[in-house]
């Protein structure tokens, strides 16, 4: 899938799944979501062309060598009897559910050593987020985090006090938005014609590399004109609905609506 797609899916299951965690506030919920995004794009720094790899020049490259030269000693060390002659390097062993739960548990090992190791976590899925989505997310999680600071959500508090308070908030969930965005990703790619391994190192018909994909008819190529103009447009929808209050609002909007059509009719 393209990293937009990437990126609005792991938006939306971040919206989705920020309750489920304990997060209900707009102030709670909207970096949660954000810093989901950013992370469902990270599997993909195992190919050079990708934003995450391109995004911060020589050093986000180097790093994305990195990973591709580890994915392909670890692809030629545990591949099973029936997996396919491959490099290995794209594809492999970001997009895991192995990787998606140790990043997210080094994550929140992090977050746990104080608020500079929580911000820069949070930060960096805020900017690959906005690399894929453009910069209306940034001011949407300055929005909800302005609105934390001067007491809407932390009321009875100073500034210094919200914002420390916020920290250590995003402290308590960060790791479950890496393991939550990479995995959303690993989801996104079984969607395509190439699967994806998620489920490595669990053999499957002889593989323990095995590709993981939609029924034949189903699938369809990164950029397709199914994922343009279907996929997008519904995760940009389900992205605005799944926002807290939003349906409620829809909900008000639909009803004053039809009692207005009612009073023409």
């Amino acid at each position: 899938m393209m990293g937009r797609s990437h990126a609005l899916s792991g938006w939306c299951a971040g919206l989705a799944v920020a309750p489920l965690v304990g997060l209900t506030s707009v102030a709670e919920v909207v970096p949660f979501a954000a810093a989901t995004a950013g992370y469902a794009l990270l599997p993909d720094l195992d190919h050079p062309g990708a934003s995450a790899s391109r995004l911060l020049g020589p050093v986000t490259g180097l790093i994305s060598g990195a990973i591709r030269a580890f994915s392909s000693v670890l692809y030629r060390l545990t591949k099973g009897p029936r997996d396919e002659d491959s490099t290995g390097k794209h594809r492999h062993a970001t997009h895991t559910l192995v990787a998606a739960v140790l990043l997210g548990m080094l994550a929140a090992s992090l977050g746990d050593r104080g608020k500079w190791a929580v911000l820069a976590i949070a930060v960096t899925g805020l900017v690959l987020a906005a690399d894929a989505l453009g910069d209306w997310i940034v001011l949407v999680v300055l929005a909800a985090a302005g609105w934390s600071v001067f007491g809407a959500a932390l009321p009875g508090t100073g500034a210094a006090d919200a914002v420390q308070a916020g920290l250590t908030q995003i402290g308590g969930w960060i790791g479950a938005a890496v393991a939550l965005g990479m995995f959303v990703h690993c989801l996104g790619d079984s969607l395509t014609r190439s699967g994806c391994p998620w489920l490595w190192p669990l053999p499957i018909r002889g593989e323990t590399w095995y590709e993981l994909r939609l029924p034949k008819p189903l699938r369809f190529s990164t950029g397709h004109w199914c994922e343009r103009m279907v996929i997008v447009p519904l995760l940009t929808l389900g992205g605005v609905l799944l926002l807290p209050g939003a349906l409620q609002a829809a909900q008000r909007l639909f009803d004053a609506t039809s009692i207005w059509i009612a009073g023409q009719s």
